[in-house]
């Protein structure tokens, strides 16, 4: 139980902390203090239905074809595998999430369409958060509504942390190093959920 958890928090986190258009968003709201617990909701409720989705849906499916469960950890574990090694490219040539605090305030009705628009219209929501971690999490049988929440739970801490802690987060994340730490981090937790998966063959 706590495994799977921990392994959905860890690639949860890993998968959302990227330098992105919905983060510098989030991050410019809470910024400027503008319908900030509207846009925390809309894209830590999205995350998890994506989420949901994706363990549901890719598990039912591998309970019909058990073969596709080797498949889907070797699938998952270059994907990993891939995404590590980017993110330590990253780390090498770190950059800095720019919000833009200034600029005349927007209703929120703009607000909440960004948001949406930033979060479903987005390519990579499907691949990270329905596939990758979808499948993943499918591989882990009984537990992997244990690792679903667990990638739940890093949705809704990031974004809570990026919207109301945003005062705090921006002279950290302006810096260069603070995202070289982070994307080392994200590569060695890419790079060990990798192995375990590998090991699980």
């Amino acid at each position: 139980m706590l495994p799977a958890l921990l392994a959905g928090l860890g690639l949860g986190l890993s998968l959302i902390i990227a330098i992105g258009a919905q983060n510098a968003f989030v991050l410019r709201q809470g910024l400027r203090r503008e319908h900030v617990l509207v846009l925390v909701l809309i894209c830590a409720l999205s995350d998890a239905l994506l989420i949901a989705l994706g363990v549901w849906g890719l598990g039912a499916l591998i309970e019909q074809a058990s073969w596709l469960l080797t498949v889907v950890r070797i699938a998952g574990a270059a994907f990993l595998t891939w995404y590590g090694i980017r993110s330590a490219i990253r780390a090498a040539r770190p950059g800095t999430l720019d919000a833009n605090p200034g600029g005349a305030p927007i209703p929120l009705r703009t607000a909440v369409l960004t948001a949406l628009a930033l979060t479903w219209l987005n390519p990579h929501v499907y691949l990270d958060t329905v596939v990758l971690l979808g499948s993943i999490g499918a591989t882990y049988g009984e537990r992997q509504w244990w690792f679903a929440l667990g990638a739940i739970l890093g949705s809704v801490a990031w974004f809570s942390a990026l919207g109301f802690g945003s005062r705090l987060l921006r002279p950290l994340f302006a810096k260069p190093a603070a995202w070289r730490i982070l994307d080392g981090v994200i590569a060695a937790v890419m790079i060990a959920l990798a192995v375990s998966l590998l090991l699980g063959l």
